[in-house]
């Protein structure tokens, strides 16, 4: 009789320490406001499992309701289907703890400027990458989704550096197939090429921007909207018209009026102080209309007024 051989079966097994693990198959969202909202489902709607770390409850209801509502605006605009969404919602999910990033391998900076205390942005992205760093892999990339701060000043007081960089998902139009992306003076070829692979996996183009506050986008934008402003400010034209000069003549998806709403005019005006301050340019020194608004909480679609009236839906009332 043959005799037979008995192997141990735990090298065959699927224990989870085993595994591997595929590249971008969860990944972490800090803060989950409009950028944040726009992240999560990006990646969730091209199969990535996604935890995003808010403050309260409350603003984990709020950040998954914004999520549906905007699926639902797909459901009846382009297509998706209500099975699809479920899906989609399915692989989304909120925290209050920093600990359940610790198997992401990919994280995310989206949080919003603190209007209370008025901290500045900079401290607070340099805690948020700090309390990243204590929970996650040494292998996990970090990134901020900030325009105006150097990621290489975020990156600074880590102890992993090189697994550092910034990108810029461009949410003022949803379907943007673009995201500047940059590889700081810490940063590796090696992270910089996975962060590239996550955004042809999102279906996206990248943008390769050297470090530089504002990247494209923004310094281009705020350059832009002082002028419309100026244009508006000295009676050539009305807004409406501004921004339909801009739409029909130049193919803008927006006027840079309805884009600074759709932004918010704080963040705006964030964006030029800090522009201002990099380059000390009086083209990035923020219009006094724009100021005047913001200081009326008139700040665009999320406060209900901005350069234009919006009903609840977001949409400019007439």
């Amino acid at each position: 009789m043959a005799e037979i051989v008995v192997e141990p079966i735990e090298k065959y097994a699927l224990k989870k320490r085993k595994r591997e693990k595929t590249l971008f198959s969860k990944i972490g969202v800090i803060g989950c406001g409009h950028e944040g909202q726009s992240i999560a489902r990006i990646a969730a709607w091209h199969g990535i499992e996604v935890v995003f770390i808010e403050l309260s409850i409350d603003k984990i209801e709020s950040a998954l309701k914004g999520i549906s509502l905007e699926l639902d605006g797909r459901i009846e605009n382009w297509g998706l289907t209500e099975s699809e969404k479920k899906a989609i919602m399915g692989r989304i999910n909120g925290s209050l703890d920093y600990k359940d990033l610790i198997d992401c391998d990919f994280v995310i900076e989206a949080i919003r400027s603190d209007e209370n205390t008025g901290e500045r942005s900079i401290d607070l992205r340099k805690q948020v990458f700090r309390d990243i760093e204590a929970v996650v892999d040494k292998d996990t990339i970090i990134a901020t989704n900030a325009t105006t701060i150097v990621i290489s000043e975020l990156a600074s007081e880590l102890i992993y550096r090189d697994r550092c960089v910034s990108l810029h998902f461009l949410v003022t139009s949803s379907e943007a197939r673009i995201i500047e992306v940059v590889k700081g003076l810490y940063t590796t070829e090696e992270v910089y090429n996975r962060v590239c692979t996550f955004v042809k996996l999102i279906n996206r183009e990248v943008i390769p921007v050297e470090e530089s506050a504002g990247l494209v986008s923004v310094r281009l934008y705020v350059t832009l909207l002082n002028e419309a402003c100026e244009t508006l400010m000295e009676g050539i034209a009305t807004k409406q018209d501004i921004d339909k000069t801009m739409k029909v003549g130049l193919g803008m998806r927006f006027g840079p009026f309805h884009t600074a709403d759709i932004i918010g005019l704080n963040k705006v005006v964030k964006w030029m102080d800090n522009l201002f301050d990099e380059f000390g340019e009086s083209k990035y020194k923020p219009s006094p209309l724009i100021k005047k608004l913001v200081r009326a909480k008139r700040i665009g679609v999320i406060s209900g007024e901005g350069f234009y009236k919006y009903d609840d839906n977001g949409k400019i009332v007439e």
